[in-house]
């Protein structure tokens, strides 16, 4: 699989009348746009080639998928009225883009020196995310919203699957609703998660789709969770960071994790 043909695949599986094509042969980027909104989505050829490695068919499916939905919410009408419960934090990178492709700010909290928090509308298959030109729409205070948005997170499921490697515990949380990462924002969940660990407790949002909580009991574990988050960070839809968290009584401290050794934490 090389860009020629993962373009051509592209075009052919996303073409319709009112769309329009524009490669950036520089950067090797495909951009997909409706003709006359001039709106569309940008998607990075070398990042799908290098997932097709792996997923085959399954990484362009993903691609197909997540292009089509963006390109429905683009433009359509939406509304917060009656809308409150499907609002929720999303976590994403501090790389992740401040504004719509229209220059219109996002929504946005900090969060840790690697992420940010944003806020979303969820549509079903797939979620706006809120700026200010929606919320001014609708006369929302941020703190309408944040404190909406946190409630609904806390209805979300919290259920976990738990691996043992060396002596150390995984517990990793993977429903696909979107909002996976998100439950890292969800205070009473890891104070309970921290009462339960009996070595370190580490928090790691590789992508969008999955929390991971580590219970690092011996210096191995640390090398595993690199290893681990690293393999996550590449192969998600939407990266946020290869980094994780240590977390002490409601803090998340970003950490480096050196090989056969103890994280340092980072000097901001």
């Amino acid at each position: 699989m090389d860009s020629t043909k993962l373009k051509r695949i592209l075009e052919e599986r996303l073409q319709k009348d009112n769309r329009a094509f524009i490669f950036n042969r520089e950067k090797d980027e495909l951009r997909i746009e409706n003709k006359e909104s001039e709106k569309g989505i940008t998607v990075s050829l070398p990042g799908i080639i290098a997932k097709w490695h792996e997923k085959k068919e399954k990484a362009i499916d993903e691609v197909v998928y997540y292009v089509e939905e963006a390109l429905a919410v683009m433009g359509a009408d939406h509304s917060l009225l009656d809308q409150e419960k499907h609002i929720f934090p999303v976590i994403r990178s501090t790389s992740f883009p401040k504004e719509t492709t229209e220059g219109v700010p996002f929504f946005i909290d900090e969060h840790t020196a690697e992420t940010r928090i944003y806020y979303a509308l969820d549509l079903g298959k797939t979620y706006r995310l809120i700026d200010e030109r929606l919320m001014k729409k609708e006369n929302w205070t941020e703190e309408r919203i944040r404190e909406m948005a946190r409630f609904n997170l806390r209805s979300l499921s919290t259920d976990m699957k738990k691996d043992e490697v060396s002596g150390n515990l995984f517990y990793f949380l993977n429903t696909n609703d979107g909002y996976d990462s998100s439950r890292v924002l969800n205070e009473k969940f890891l104070k309970e998660m921290a009462e339960n660990i009996q070595g370190d407790m580490t928090v790691s949002v590789p992508h969008g789709d999955v929390l991971i909580i580590g219970d690092i009991r011996n210096e191995t574990g640390y090398d595993i969770l690199a290893q681990m988050t690293m393999s996550f960070f590449a192969g998600g839809h939407v990266p946020i960071t290869a980094l994780s968290f240590i977390y002490d009584e409601g803090h998340l401290e970003p950490i480096f994790i050196m090989a056969k050794n103890r994280p340092a934490e980072r000097k901001n």
